[in-house]
């Protein structure tokens, strides 16, 4: 069986500001549905993902900002920090984590650059929407098998 995901639901506490910054950052507009004054769906979707987001009013119980560690892989990590930062989003300094394998949250562990022998899965950027969702780049230039 295969199991894809579609869709994830980033709360946030205003839908036209956080529609606006991710449209500025490439993001397709998929849907706007506005139900009323209590119910508004946006569908966003990244560029080149097949899965997307969908950020609104009464679509999400959590708090605005409190969605952490979403990843964007990209094959460029530092060509795609470039992009983003033209684009408006504050993009933290390319970073490894110390251990090599993945990262820990926050920024504990990160070392200064990208993974030494740029290594797929090993180099990090980060940054966050207006309401502080937080997003990291991951660069991947070749997967590992089976994925």
């Amino acid at each position: 069986m295969d199991l894809k995901l579609e869709v994830l639901v980033i709360p946030v506490s205003d839908v036209d500001r956080a529609k606006a910054f991710y449209e500025q950052l490439g993001f397709r507009l998929d849907a706007d549905f506005p139900v009323g004054d209590d119910f508004r769906v946006v569908q966003v979707t990244p560029p080149g993902s097949e899965a997307s987001i969908i950020l609104g009013k009464g679509v999400s119980t959590a708090a605005p900002g409190s969605v952490q560690g979403l990843h964007l892989v990209v094959t460029d990590i530092e060509a795609a920090r470039a992009e983003l930062l033209a684009r408006g989003a504050d993009v933290s300094d390319v970073w490894h984590d110390a251990d090599g394998v993945f990262h820990h949250p926050g920024t504990t562990n990160r070392v200064s650059g990208p993974h030494p022998e740029r290594a797929s899965y090993g180099s990090f950027a980060s940054f966050e929407d207006p309401d502080g969702n937080g997003w990291i780049l991951q660069e991947v230039v070749t997967r590992a098998p089976g994925r």
